[in-house]
């Protein structure tokens, strides 16, 4: 493997590292900031309120983009065996 290959290898993974990650992301951002607004507006500073919302939030985006997680992860790894296979 040449280094250019290696370097195409390493950005395919990152993009897919990227595309896998960011649901689940976006998601706990949208409600860490919805949470944090709710805490300014209402002055509870209860620390952990934070957490249940959130973890229940990814939770519930996970099941739902799990599908195309794998697709993403299987398209991914079928490239991969592709370039061990080809040389």
């Amino acid at each position: 493997m040449t280094g250019p290959e290696v370097l195409d290898v390493a950005r395919d993974a990152i993009v897919t590292l990227v595309l896998v990650a960011a649901p689940l992301m976006l998601v706990g951002l949208a409600v860490g900031v919805a949470i944090s607004l709710f805490q300014a507006l209402t002055q509870i500073q209860e620390m952990t309120l934070v957490f249940v919302p959130k973890i229940l939030a990814i939770f519930v985006t996970m099941l739902l983009a799990l599908p195309f997680m794998a697709d993403a992860l299987q398209s991914h790894m079928a490239q991969l065996a592709a370039r061990i296979i080809g040389g």
